[in-house]
């Protein structure tokens, strides 16, 4: 019979301490190329990790390495985040950065919180 041992959840709440901002894109009636208007639609504190190697695949697949993976405090239904939302991470790495939202996902190890994978917009 095996033995029974703890193990810590992966993600715990002291782990969410960088601000992430999620946006929802506006079409501008402009002749102009590009001058959509970003709408703040929720801020979350997440853990931001680099690509993991599950998602390596998918990475390669989109054409880009530069991916993200956010792990979140699952909103319920106060923001659900889609692939037409946009997000930005507030940290001095990621300055400037939009990322397009790819998948999202729910954490099955721990139902509290959700995955953000998300790649660099251009």
């Amino acid at each position: 019979m095996r033995k029974y041992e703890y193990k810590p959840p992966r993600v715990h709440s002291g782990e969410l301490r960088t601000p992430v901002y999620f946006y929802e894109e506006e079409l501008k009636q402009s002749p102009m190329p590009g001058s959509n208007i970003y709408k703040k639609v929720f801020t979350s504190w997440a853990k931001v990790d680099n690509v993991w190697m599950k998602d390596l695949e998918v990475a390669k697949v989109n054409g880009t390495l530069s991916d993200v993976t956010i792990t979140i405090r699952d909103p319920q239904h106060e923001f659900i985040p889609t692939n037409l939302h946009h997000l930005e991470v507030d940290a001095p790495e990621y300055k400037g950065i939009k990322f397009n939202i790819k998948q999202v996902q729910p954490d099955l190890q721990n139902k509290e919180f959700i995955n953000v994978i998300a790649g660099v917009s251009k």
